[in-house]
Formats: C-alpha cells, structure tokens, sequence
C-alpha cells in the first residue's frame, strides 16, 4: 500500500488527525505568550523534562518491551527524535522573536507539500490528483485566513530573519513525518515518544548550557508556570502521540495535510482567550481548508 491508498476516515480517526493541529495552535500563541520570559532553548527544555515526566509511569514499561527493536530502527528514531521533538520546535520558539504571527502560519502550512516533495524524491509515495488538489485548496483557505481575506495583504508581505528559520523547522518536521511512518506500527506509540523525548533532551542540555550564558528566565509569575504546564503536557505528549498514531493509521501525506487546520484553530483561540472578534474572512477560510482537507483524504478507487 503506498502512502495515499489509505481507506476512507472514521469519525474516531478524524478526531485524532485534528487534535493535533488545535493543541499546536495553542502551542504557538503560549509560546509567543512568554518569549520575553522564557528564551527558546530553555522554553524547549523545560517542555520535554515535563513531558518525560508526564510520560514515565505509563511510558516505562512498553519502552523497555520494546527496547530490541530500538535498535533495529535506531537510525529511524534517532532522526526523529532530533527533527521532531528537538529542533523542530526550538526552531519555532526562536523564529518567532524575529517574525510576524501571518508569516509563521503561511510557513508552517507549506508543511504538507514539503511531506509529499519529500516522499516523492526519497521514498517513491505517490500523490493523486485529488490529493494534490485538496491540498491547494486547503492551502487557500490558510491564505485566506492569515491574509485577512485581502490580497494586497499577501503582496506587501515582508519577511523577516525569523521566516528562514521558521521555514527550516518546517523541512525537520516533513522529515520527521517521513520518518515516522517507517516506524513499524507493532512499536508501542507511548514508550516510543519517552525513547524520542529521552534522546531530545540529551541534545538540548548543552545547548541549555550554552543559552543561559547570555539569557536569564523569569518564572515567578504564576501566568508563565500554568503556560507551562499546557505547553509540556498538551503539544508535547497528547499531540505528538495523536500525530504518531494518524500517521501511523492514515500515512504521511493524509496526517500532515490536517496541519492546514492550525490557522483556524488559532484564531478560535484568539477569540476565545484573546476575546478577538471571529470575522467573516475566517468563516470562509475555514470552510475553504476543510474542503481542500476533505479532497485530500477522500476515497481513491
């Protein structure tokens, strides 16, 4: 079965497919919401340490059943320890001191064509043409959103030293979804992400180290301790093992294509928390991405 000849999506999997993309919109507006508090090496340490901590009384056990085959897919979870779970985000904490909102959210919705480049040119996946077009279409949904529905928007656009950076953590995340998928499924998803988080954070200590030499964190305020926790517990464990388990399910290309959901669920956010107003363009934007998601994952016969 190649990467697009998936069946038809129950309700449940839908489910776990849009999961992710609400928790990681949360993610980014948390994250924007201490970067003068917390610099962005120690933001993602102290996001995996919890993590580990979440993960270890149900974790430990399948990641010790499942060690020997650790080291048969050794080189697989290497990759996707250091692309996913560490620089990926690093990446993102980082980009977002030098860039706009609008310009991190295009970025990020070039992930699901990054994942079918890749699969193409590396891994032989095929990609439809009803694929491709729901991908189109959910993708103008995103720039319907981020543009406020108005194109001189999109044309005026400058962009920023941050956009690099946060396009390079798209290029990890594609291939850490490339990656994952040739984890067999018989591998336990939970004991694997506490064996995925373990190796993050053994690579970002030193980077830690090295950080504090010119950063401080301020955590007394009781606001920044309870983002935290949401960004060590919600992103971090429940997202990345819904994602694992979609792609695991559905394949790369069909998981990655629901991140195109990650503009609507942040201005959801932004009006519930932010108490902004929903306009018309989001409307519009939002039925235009679920549309294109609804293509991309539809039934090839």
């Amino acid at each position: 079965m190649s990467d697009t000849d998936s069946p038809t999506l129950s309700w449940r999997t839908l489910l776990l497919l849009l999961l992710p993309p609400l928790l990681w919109a949360g993610n980014f507006i948390a994250g924007r919401a201490i970067s003068a508090a917390v610099p962005p090496v120690s933001l993602s340490l102290i996001r995996w340490c919890m993590a580990a901590v979440c993960l270890l009384p149900f974790a430990l056990k399948p990641f010790l059943q499942d060690r020997r085959h650790y080291l048969a897919y050794r080189w697989h979870i290497l990759g996707t320890a250091i692309t996913g779970v560490a620089t990926f985000n690093l990446l993102v904490y980082w980009g977002l001191h030098t860039t706009t909102a609008t310009n991190g959210i295009i970025l990020n919705s070039f992930i699901p064509f990054l994942v079918a480049m890749f699969g193409y040119l590396f891994y032989r996946h095929t990609l439809s043409a009803v694929q491709l077009l729901g991908m189109l279409v959910s993708l103008a949904g995103v720039l319907i959103v981020v543009s406020h529905g108005n194109l001189q928007i999109l044309l005026t656009l400058a962009f920023a030293p941050g956009d690099l950076i946060i396009f390079l953590a798209m290029i990890f995340w594609a291939l850490y979804t490339l990656w994952l998928k040739a984890i067999p499924a018989h591998i336990n998803r939970t004991g694997l992400m506490l064996c995925q988080v373990l190796i993050a954070l053994v690579f970002l200590v030193p980077l830690s180290v090295w950080e504090s030499q010119t950063a401080t964190i301020h955590l007394e305020d009781t606001h920044i301790r309870w983002i935290l926790a949401y960004i060590g517990i919600f992103p971090s464990v429940i997202a990345l093992l819904a994602y694992s388990k979609a792609v695991t399910l559905v394949g790369s290309v069909r998981a990655s294509v629901f991140i195109h959901a990650m503009p609507i669920f942040g201005s959801l956010l932004s009006t519930l928390l932010l108490h902004e107003v929903f306009q018309g363009y989001q409307l519009i934007g939002m039925l235009t991405i679920f549309s294109g998601i609804w293509l991309a994952n539809k039934k090839i016969t």
